[in-house]
């Protein structure tokens, strides 16, 4: 990994902190998750830009398989990995440690580390970010809102919907795709096994969503009958 890789890491973690810092100042009457999901919203914002932007050819947004990592892509994947590594140490500190997001942000960091490692297969990696962080801001949506009185709102119900359709455009159309390509190419072994693993806790979590989602339109029907 070339050093000046390796140091937007730690740069990264320090700029994701003071952004922190700044919003818990510009919101102080808000909750910790608050400001740390606002903080997200910004990076999956940003992760997907820089996805985009690293795709060589549209018409084959995941070409050429298998290949050097170009340094657009490097730096996307170190910029996410800075974000991932402060969105766990901040999740420490969080009220209630949640175990399965630990385990989560550990996977997620050893997955682009490895990327970052091999100096491979940019083109599968910065793919995958694109489809795991393009619902994210739909997904942080539904608990600011819900912090600043909007829950059980129409408007709630529109963030929820929103979110269920573009995660499972992403993860349920998208990811099978990314997975196959990812596994008929030759990539290390431990890229494969982080495809096929973001795929199943994509199944994973596609049917949790709609559970929710038809949870919560079945209530809203109920409510409005007379």
């Amino acid at each position: 990994m070339e050093s000046q890789i390796l140091m937007l890491i730690p740069v990264g973690v320090i700029s994701w902190t003071t952004v922190f810092v700044f919003t818990r100042k510009a919101f102080p009457n808000r909750s910790f998750n608050f400001c740390n999901r606002i903080v997200s919203t910004i990076h999956a914002s940003l992760a997907v830009t820089l996805a985009s932007l690293s795709v060589e050819d549209w018409r084959c947004p995941v070409c050429p398989l298998a290949s050097k990592s170009s340094p657009w892509q490097m730096q996307t994947l170190a910029v996410s990995v800075a974000y991932l590594i402060y969105d766990l140490i901040c999740c420490l500190f969080d009220e209630h440690v949640n175990i399965d997001n630990t385990i989560h942000h550990l996977v997620s960091i050893v997955g682009l580390g490895a990327g970052l490692a091999y100096q491979k297969c940019g083109s599968e990696m910065v793919a995958a970010l694109w489809i795991t962080e393009i619902s994210s801001p739909f997904l942080h949506l539904r608990e600011l809102l819900k912090e600043i009185g909007y829950k059980d709102t129409d408007l709630n119900l529109v963030a929820d919907i929103l979110f269920a359709a573009v995660f499972t455009f992403a993860r349920m159309i998208g990811g099978p795709c990314l997975a196959y390509l990812t596994l008929s190419a030759s990539n290390p072994i431990l890229i494969k096994a982080m495809a096929l693993g973001l795929q199943l806790v994509s199944a994973f979590w596609f049917f949790k969503i709609a559970r929710m989602v038809k949870y919560k339109l079945t209530k809203r029907t109920n409510s409005e009958r007379p």
